[in-house]
């Protein structure tokens, strides 16, 4: 689930938490804090792929017309 703070402001952007959660995701994992890699060489490796499909459908949903009735994937 996305991590809320007080001081942040609030992002109305669609996949927000889905965003913010990949993005955590890359930037805490162990391929760029000790082997000191850019989070796009660890995409490439297949890190947080589940949030990436995820991140992925979401933005998808935006443009699929059906989503009119259906509603936007992800939260």
């Amino acid at each position: 689930m996305p991590k809320y703070y007080e001081e942040k402001e609030e992002d109305l952007r669609a996949c927000a938490g889905i965003r913010e959660d990949f993005k955590a995701c890359l930037l805490q994992h162990d391929c760029v804090v000790k082997e000191g890699k850019m989070p796009s060489e660890c995409l490439k490796e297949g890190h947080c792929k589940a949030l990436q499909t995820s991140f992925f459908e979401c933005k998808r949903s935006m443009l699929d017309t059906r989503s009119r009735f259906r509603g936007r994937k992800g939260y």
